[in-house]
């Protein structure tokens, strides 16, 4: 329960409308009444709310929300199937996902109350709904819902946080619009009425062209025409990436700025130079983290870096180059599996480790090595105190086994 980027049972649905996650803590209940007053009895979409609440008293929020209301709202049972102009809440002591149309329950027991369940409710929702996914992040303290928001975005999905202005406690959101997975920072009622403009692009004709079964050809020349813009103006082409996944970011680019047709969309996108690097950046998404895929990184250190160390001495160099380095998680998490083969030789060989990727945003954010608390939450205590610094609350990577060298790819 504890992997946040899907399972093999989260698979897209064949189901899709709109499913808006909404994830808060300490604070969220003001929130949420807010939020739940501004939606209409009828907006296509359907809501589903998480917050920690407390494992030893029972839960009266359903009861609460129900009166404020226009839409019905249930306490979630297990494999309940999701309905739209609905308002779903998850029961004290139960973690939530959703399956094919379906919320389903586990146990939050002693176990797994280290669980983010905010983080692994909004990862799921991506997994299954894709780009019909929305995630919402709402007052709360510490991080739960950033990573989430991440793999929503990632997936082609639409993100919000509540503004600082309206929060109770400000530490769930701000964390989250720091980390850059945030399309919208507003007040609960403001958010209820965005997702109403965006949610247009979703009930038209358009979102069938994100199954390549219905693609008609001439929305197929338009897409090629979207990626030929990209290319004249940034020099990479996206025509070997996955073709369902390019038109689901398209999608998303269509939805926040409401727009319901490809070719219309084409025409902005021909205008608008902002719009061109916002959809080059969608494009270039990535969920990464420190020591992903902790199996991998396991052998990597236990079994292939000692086998080339062995055959290195002092005099020789050691380069690493990392493809795709995202925003450097992983060339740092190389080079501290380095450092820990080595140990106090460290410093007597010369290891160089490049990184490169063709997204500058991810480019600037690696050379700076600064991360969140929700960036570094799955790297140990021991590691934390070994290799980074905190400073204002910030984590500070003390580049370990010499020096990590990022560069943008230029292509040709």
């Amino acid at each position: 329960m504890n992997n946040v980027t899907g399972s093999a049972e989260n698979i897209p649905t064949s189901v899709q409308f709109p499913v808006v996650g909404i994830g808060a803590s300490a604070g969220g209940l003001e929130a949420i009444r807010e939020f739940v007053q501004a939606i209409p009895e009828k907006s296509g979409m359907a809501y589903v709310f998480v917050q920690h609440l407390n494992p030893e008293h029972p839960s009266a929020l359903a009861e609460i929300v129900g009166k404020l209301a226009k839409i019905p709202v249930k306490s979630i049972t297990d494999d309940i199937d999701l309905d739209t102009d609905h308002f779903y809440i998850v029961p004290e002591n139960k973690i939530v996902t959703t399956v094919d149309g379906k919320l389903k329950l586990s146990p939050l027991d002693k176990e797994r109350h280290t669980v983010k369940v905010i983080d692994l409710f909004f990862s799921s929702l991506a997994v299954v709904h894709q780009s019909f996914a929305v995630g919402v992040v709402l007052s709360g303290t510490l991080n739960d819902g950033t990573l989430g928001l991440q793999v929503i975005k990632a997936y082609g999905g639409i993100t919000f946080a509540q503004d600082e202005v309206s929060a109770t406690y400000t530490g769930m959101p701000k964390n989250a619009v720091n980390s850059g997975a945030v399309d919208f920072i507003m007040a609960p009622a403001q958010i209820v009425q965005q997702l109403l403009t965006i949610n247009n692009p979703f009930h038209t004709d358009a979102t069938l062209a994100v199954s390549e079964s219905t693609t008609n050809q001439k929305d197929e020349d338009i897409y090629k025409q979207l990626l030929t813009v990209l290319r004249v103006r940034k020099n990479v082409d996206f025509g070997y990436y996955k073709s369902s996944t390019l038109k689901r970011r398209i999608m998303r680019r269509m939805a926040l700025n409401n727009i319901e047709k490809p070719a219309e969309y084409l025409i902005f996108l021909r205008e608008n130079r902002r719009e061109q690097d916002d959809l080059y950046n969608d494009m270039l998404i990535s969920v990464t983290s420190f020591f992903r895929d902790p199996a991998s990184f396991k052998f990597l250190s236990d079994t292939i870096i000692p086998s080339i160390l062995e055959h290195k001495n002092e005099t020789d160099s050691l380069r690493i180059w990392v493809a795709g380095c995202a925003t450097g998680e992983e060339a740092y998490s190389l080079a501290i599996a380095v450092q820990e083969n080595l140990g106090e030789k460290t410093a007597d060989y010369k290891i160089q480790i490049f990184a490169t990727d063709i997204s500058e945003i991810a480019i600037a954010k690696a050379r700076t090595g600064i991360y969140s608390a929700s960036d570094v939450d799955g790297i140990s205590a021991a590691r934390l105190q070994q290799y980074f610094s905190k400073i204002d609350g910030s984590y500070h990577v003390s580049n370990p086994s010499g020096k990590c060298v990022f560069s943008r790819i230029i292509t040709f």
